[in-house]
């Protein structure tokens, strides 16, 4: 039950991310990043589950949130070179860290959400 609850949880929440990224600039890669994760959160809530798809989805996330943490002005010049400022004071990425160090972040929540699915559709 607490999987369902948590996947419905996932669903709605990257449905909602995927709303937000609509009008951005990049929408043409984050609106498909969240929605990919919505959907298949969303069909996990009904024990739906898709082991090839998730792998695939985990190391691409995981691929692009290495090159943000270690392109210029990512994470890891968020950490280092700027000694971690706050990014959420405001929704404006003012500075040029504070969008890919979020982005960043964004990609692990989905890559874990999914991971834990594919070892949940494993394990059963």
């Amino acid at each position: 039950m607490l999987l369902i609850i948590l996947n419905l949880v996932f669903c709605l929440s990257f449905l909602v991310f995927a709303w937000f990224n609509v009008n951005d600039s990049d929408s043409w890669l984050w609106v498909p990043i969240y929605l990919a994760a919505s959907v298949l959160c969303g069909l996990a809530a009904f024990e739906m589950f898709f082991l090839v798809p998730y792998l695939f989805l985990i190391g691409f996330y995981l691929v692009y949130a290495t090159i943000l943490f270690f392109g210029k002005d990512g994470v890891k010049d968020w950490i280092i070179k700027y000694k971690r400022p706050s990014i959420t004071e405001s929704m404006q990425a003012t500075k040029p860290y504070i969008e890919k160090t979020g982005e960043f972040f964004g990609l692990l929540i989905i890559s874990a959400a999914l991971l834990l699915n594919y070892f949940m559709a494993i394990g059963t």
